[in-house]
């Protein structure tokens, strides 16, 4: 009887397995209309909407040169502008795990649970450094780090320089795009609950910053954030490649703390304290000022409770990974007493008889007596 060679048939048009199998070029199709929108000028002004930063607002500053400085406040319009860059997070998704991590996974032959994890911190990794890096250059730039009062100084911040309303506007279309990458990349039902957790608590805590102005302080918490999950997910890809590879671990340990005491020291500084002196207080729909005590007290327990439940789920990770390497230890101990006996046996023979069929020499005193 013959061998029937497997042949690999293409699933049918606009099936689920054709669309999760070409969604890149899908997304990627989609995309290139907005762009060749920009061409006519019928459909210019449609497509600006989507590509370009909406809200240009031009101020002239009073020095002797007369310079002209372009900022940016956030409106409606931002929805079609997060879409579009939402669009371009699934191509540079796609992009990142069919060029760089497909190949690694080639070659390591990895299971399918570590399978799984190895890509989430490998395109996680991927954009915490390039979220990390883009924010840190803001930060350096607005010079937040050496005038922390500016946190809360000057509030209601409307504008925005316009490195801070791109790095927003990506961060929204980021997050967003890791819902329908839930599908695309067939996640299994068990990972999907945790997942939307923490995707969901991006989303309320970068929109909701965005759009009560405190853009600031997102920015720092977000730089902050990011760096010890970037440790995180480096980490994890470096004990993927060697199990014995650990040390990073334990400094992210360290820093995760540390993290959580530096957000709630400076959220209770600029909410609690900044917020609550300034002479600019209250509820201003149309000049963005939230500076009011039942938003305040809602940003501070929005930003508490995550902590806390950061820090819950940091300490159960913790134990799990304790009582693992305390059945590992243990699994070694009980290992060494059963292979040193069983080389004992060995060399004074099974029965009283040596491997080469002699008499051992307990046996042979037996024997005398």
């Amino acid at each position: 009887m013959g061998i029937r060679k497997k042949t690999s048939k293409t699933p049918p048009v606009l099936s689920h397995e054709f669309v999760i199998q070409n969604h890149a070029d899908i997304v990627s199709c989609v995309a290139m209309v907005f762009l060749l929108g920009l061409m006519f000028e019928v459909t210019s002004k449609f497509a600006v909407l989507f590509i370009t930063v909406q809200y240009n607002v031009t101020i002239s500053t009073n020095s002797p040169e007369e310079t002209v400085v372009n900022q940016f406040h956030h409106g409606i319009k931002d929805l079609a502008t997060t879409f579009f860059y939402m669009l371009v997070a699934i191509i540079m998704h796609a992009i990142i795990q069919e060029y760089v991590l497909d190949k690694v996974n080639r070659k390591k032959h990895f299971s399918k649970t570590k399978h799984s994890k190895f890509n989430e911190s490998g395109q996680l990794s991927a954009f915490y450094l390039f979220s990390f890096g883009w924010g840190a250059s803001i930060l350096l730039s607005e010079k937040l780090l050496s005038n922390p009062v500016g946190l809360w100084e000057g509030y209601p911040h409307t504008l925005m320089p316009f490195q801070m309303k791109f790095f927003f506007i990506c961060q929204l279309g980021y997050w967003l795009h890791a819902l329908p990458e839930l599908y695309f990349q067939k996640t299994k039902k068990e990972d999907i609950p945790r997942q939307l957790v923490y995707v969901f608590l991006y989303l309320v805590h970068i929109a909701g910053a965005y759009m009560l102005n405190l853009n600031r302080l997102a920015l720092v918490l977000l730089v902050l954030h990011y760096f010890v999950e970037l440790l995180f997910h480096v980490s994890r890809l470096i004990y993927f490649s060697n199990e014995n590879r650990q040390t990073g671990f334990s400094i992210w340990a360290v820093l995760f703390v540390l993290g959580r005491l530096l957000t709630l020291s400076l959220s209770v500084l600029t909410v609690g304290f900044g917020l609550a002196t300034s002479d600019d207080q209250g509820f201003d729909l149309a000049a963005g000022n939230f500076n009011v005590i039942f938003v305040r007290i809602t940003v501070l327990a929005a930003i508490c409770l995550t902590q806390a439940f950061m820090m819950w789920k940091f300490i159960n990770f913790q134990l799990r990974r304790w009582r693992e390497h305390g059945q590992a230890q243990t699994l070694k101990k009980k290992q060494v007493p059963t292979k040193s006996k069983a080389k004992k046996d060995k060399a004074n023979g099974v029965n009283g008889v040596n491997s080469n069929g002699a008499d051992s020499p307990r046996a042979r005193k037996e024997k005398s007596s």
